[in-house]
């Protein structure tokens, strides 16, 4: 072979003169050099590390070992659990697990609840007649986002809104005044919500 013959007579020659005289890439040589001094399992432990980073970072930080096996076996690379798990610890390669959801709302309690106006009767004749109104969560990278809404019945448009980190009682106030500044309704409107429902006087 004819890196062979060049890494036996390296040391009485060039390296660069006997590749060109063999017409073979300093760069292969090179190469095929790297890989006879590190050990075959060395080199698989390496190339196995860059296909578990790539399925790492692929997952956004969020697979685990058994997943990685998964995308790795679907991609054709075979790689046992308890050595991707070594890879991993090794290099520093961990979960970034999300928050979960901790639901926040309390019905359980002795707080007075407005009666239900609505009833459920969804028809409007007009604009601003009727307002109703809820919270949402969103999931984000720095952790939960709560949207507070507020729509009119009559067009369906979303006419106020808040957000914030928090479910308090100033985000579900925010909403509304937004609401009320962008749209000032006349004395009379609805707002109901699953347990607030004032009528504006």
């Amino acid at each position: 072979m004819k890196y062979a013959m060049i890494d036996k007579l390296r040391n009485q020659h060039p390296v660069a003169k006997l590749c060109a005289l063999l017409d073979v890439a300093k760069s292969g040589y090179q190469a095929w050099s790297v890989g006879k001094v590190i050990p075959p399992r060395k080199l698989e432990d390496m190339r196995l590390l860059v296909a578990i980073k790539a399925a790492h970072q692929r997952g956004r930080g969020t697979y685990g070992p058994k997943k990685i096996r998964d995308e790795l076996a679907d991609q054709g690379i075979v790689a046992g659990l308890n050595r991707i798990k070594r890879l991993r610890t090794l290099h520093g390669i961990r979960c970034t697990h999300k928050k979960k959801f901790r639901v926040t709302t309390d019905s359980k309690h002795n707080l007075p609840v407005a009666e239900n106006l609505l009833n459920r009767q969804f028809i409007c004749t007009a604009p601003n007649q009727v307002w109703v109104a809820d919270i949402t969560y969103i999931p984000t990278d720095e952790g939960w986002l709560f949207l507070a809404a507020i729509k009119d019945l009559y067009t369906c448009e979303i006419v106020g809104w808040a957000m914030d980190s928090r479910m308090t009682k100033t985000l579900v106030a925010d909403a509304l005044r937004a609401a009320y500044w962008r749209k000032k309704p006349k004395p009379g409107l609805m707002h109901h919500s699953d347990r607030i429902r004032p009528v504006l006087q």
